[in-house]
């Protein structure tokens, strides 16, 4: 005969959670910077109930597996003040709302709607520039990285704390840099401003090795699920009074013809700042790539060495289509090795990596970047594990750049940084 088992105070059924009261103040938090209108996920808006309610099933799912929000950065390795991860009792929240066949709840329990910028995920721009003539785009084809110079008309100079960069036409765009070219730069002097221009259709040989390599400092990087640039107060990118702004766009075909014309919103800093942020770079060399076929795990490694002191900010890994993990490490002085972020490498979600506790180094510390490939069948986003991948700029060539931002005081640019010293 059995035990008659009655339930523990504390372990009787909890109302179910209602979307207003409960699942609403997540959502807020966690999702609508993608999922609202004129947003990434906008297809699936997550603002009212009416439009949250179909989608509770997936929302459940998505979250339950933690595909949703997106985030790469292996538990192992460092804080970051930016991961939207959710808590186990927000998942908790939303599966088990979903699970009580989505209640509505009372409105009146709702928070006040988030106020967000229409058009922005930053507070509202002090300045919008946007590139004068619109880029056309094919339906097939590769499409070579596209340039457009763009005068910023600054009578004086400018701090950007927080910018944010807006294609027209998103599902067309791989990857955008933004350059800031100063008044005294003779980078890319003679091409065409304000006109969609390429290396090849740059007629000097000059100006054509010019497009593809330069020391000029970048104010943002964009690429699909990237976030925008937000510094912390002291702290901001230097814009020189006349500059121009560089916008280098590399579009990928996808069957329809489109246009592009990508703008950059920009928020000045209220007061001079005492740093200034660069965007420094790790790159692979031609010699690491081919990738051979079938390749599961195939490892590049770069290093190098910095010439001045700087405070670590973040990290913004880039690889293509094979791109399977990247990492940064600092090597210390005994050889041994201290992982700052590991990342599970997602294409289409190409996010920034912002340490919680900024990170001092001293010149000379030495730092290193390793990236897997996996060009095998099992990588379900393989244009073609049969073949050996080239290095290149296109989707189905291979790349490695390991983006990262540092601070430095703010009378120092770029090209002091890289000024070496005798210690």
């Amino acid at each position: 005969m059995s035990a008659l088992v009655t339930a523990h105070p504390d372990e009787k059924a909890k109302p179910a959670p209602m979307f207003h009261r409960d699942v609403l103040p997540v959502l807020q938090e966690h999702c609508q910077s993608c999922h609202r209108p004129g947003e990434i996920a906008a297809s699936l808006s997550f603002v009212s109930y009416e439009e949250t309610r179909q989608w509770a099933a997936g929302i459940r799912d998505a979250v339950r597996s933690r595909a949703m929000p997106p985030w790469f950065a292996d538990p192992c390795c460092g804080h970051f003040s930016n991961d939207p991860s959710l808590s186990s009792e927000e998942i908790s929240t939303l599966v088990k709302w979903a699970d009580a066949g989505a209640p509505a709840g009372d409105p009146r329990e709702a928070p006040a709607p988030r106020n967000w910028t229409k058009g922005w995920n930053i507070s509202p721009p002090d300045v919008v520039i946007e590139m004068p003539k619109a880029v056309s785009i094919p339906a097939q084809g590769d499409v070579e990285y596209t340039y457009e110079i763009v005068p910023t008309n600054f009578a004086e100079d400018k701090w950007v704390q927080l910018s944010e960069l807006r294609p027209s036409s998103r599902e067309h765009v791989h990857h955008a840099v933004v350059y800031i070219r100063p008044p005294g730069s003779e980078w890319l002097r003679g091409a065409p401003v304000g006109v969609p221009f390429t290396a090849s259709s740059l007629g000097d040989a000059h100006l054509q090795h010019q497009a593809h390599e330069t020391k000029s400092d970048m104010l943002l990087v964009y690429a699909p699920g990237s976030s925008p640039d937000q510094w912390p107060d002291g702290m901001a990118k230097f814009v020189a009074a006349h500059s121009d702004l560089v916008f280098q766009m590399h579009y990928t075909t996808n069957g329809h013809a489109g246009a592009d014309q990508t703008s950059i919103g920009m928020v000045f800093a209220k007061n001079t700042p005492k740093q200034r942020v660069l965007t420094l770079q790790l790159a692979n060399d031609h010699d690491t790539i081919p990738i051979p076929p079938g390749a599961e795990n195939y490892r590049v490694e770069v290093h190098g060495t910095l010439p001045n002191d700087c405070t670590l900010l973040s990290f913004f890994p880039h690889m293509h289509l094979r791109g399977k993990r990247f990492e940064y490490n600092l090597v210390h002085a005994d050889k041994s090795v201290e992982t700052l972020l590991r990342v599970n490498y997602d294409f289409y979600w190409q996010l920034s990596y912002r340490l919680a506790e900024p990170r001092f180094l001293k010149a000379g510390t030495k730092l290193q970047a390793i990236a897997w490939y996996d060009n095998s069948q099992r990588n379900r986003h393989n244009p073609d594990p049969e073949a050996a991948v080239q290095w290149g700029d296109q989707t189905y060539n291979e790349m490695m750049v390991g983006f990262f931002d540092v601070a430095v005081p703010a009378n120092m640019d770029k090209a002091q940084f890289f000024v070496r010293h005798e210690h």
